[in-house]
């Protein structure tokens, strides 16, 4: 799978173009002093909700690619001061949603609630039109918008996620330009 073919997934999954993407492909830094840095529990609760969004199955899952530290880095990295206070604002509401810790719920909780959140960042996807390089007027992205865009990208574009989930099938296959031809054989595609 190639960048675009994955940024194509991830606006198709959560509705909105990615944030924070401008920052990434001019490979600088927003203007501005926008560095906030992330504690270990911080990281360690990116890891659970990444992997409750791509949980381990017959697969790695986001935990095993590094989901939590590679979206604390993006977020540091490629977010805006205002991006990066809505992202903060989002941990600190799942915690609150969650009753206390995102990380002492149950699986089926966890699911639970980042579906409720999947349904209102959906609902509020249609008012936005930001793309990473806001003005102050515009709607910022739903928080659970920039969480799932961020544990998706982390994930596949990882060593796990690209070798031991993603399949390279070579299409349409190597060139032979002297491949045997009996007459008689129907072109492909003809019945």
């Amino acid at each position: 799978m190639d960048r675009r073919e994955l940024l194509k997934m991830i606006v198709a999954a959560t509705g909105a173009a990615m944030v924070g993407l401008p920052a990434l492909v001019q490979g600088q830094a927003p203007a501005g002093d926008t560095k906030v840095s992330f504690s270990d529990a911080d990281v360690g609760t990116l890891d659970e909700i990444a992997e409750t969004i791509l949980p381990r199955t017959r697969t790695p899952g986001a935990k095993d690619a590094g989901a939590g530290l590679f979206m604390a880095t993006f977020v540091s990295d490629c977010y805006t001061a205002r991006q990066q206070a809505t992202f903060r604002a989002g941990l600190t509401d799942i915690d609150r949603r969650a009753g206390g810790r995102f990380v002492s719920l149950t699986p089926e909780a966890r699911t639970e609630l980042l579906r409720m959140l999947d349904a209102e960042a959906k609902a509020r996807s249609a008012d936005v039109t930001e793309t990473g390089t806001p003005e102050e007027g515009e709607a910022m992205p739903h928080y659970f918008t920039m969480l799932k865009q961020l544990a998706i990208f982390g994930f596949f574009t990882s060593k796990v996620g690209a070798t031991g989930v993603l399949q390279y099938v070579a299409v349409p296959g190597r060139y032979d330009g002297d491949l045997a031809y009996v007459p008689g054989t129907p072109a492909w595609g003809t019945s």
